[in-house]
């Protein structure tokens, strides 16, 4: 599965844990949290099949407070890249950044400005 194998590629990533996971003819459902190295947690959900994809990358500290959370619930038609968003605290915003890797980049990206 490429998202599993996407979270080996990673240093900051201290520990996976699937919570669950289906496999169906067309496509799949997983539920994932991800340990990182600071004990920010990175809580994964997706479902593909072959006519949708629906997925959530929720990032939280290690409090359980909001850090970033990429989806694409289609409940903000006004942003750019419907249904295709980010919620950084209060603020929502476009997202280019869609799949596990892309995800984890920007992720790096932030746990490295913050250590500067």
């Amino acid at each position: 599965m490429k998202i599993l194998s996407c979270l080996k590629n990673f240093p900051f990533i201290k520990n996976v844990k699937v919570l669950d996971l289906r496999i169906f003819k067309t496509g799949f459902y997983v539920k994932i949290m991800v340990q990182l190295k600071d004990d920010s947690v990175l809580n994964i959900r997706e479902y593909v099949d072959e006519f949708e994809r629906a997925y959530s990358y929720h990032w939280q500290t290690k409090e359980g407070k909001l850090i970033i959370r990429w989806d694409n619930a289609p409940h903000h038609k006004n942003i750019s890249t419907y249904p295709h968003h980010k919620h950084i605290k209060e603020k929502i915003l476009p997202n280019y950044a869609i799949t596990c890797e892309e995800i984890l980049k920007e992720i790096e990206q932030v746990i490295k400005s913050e250590k500067l």
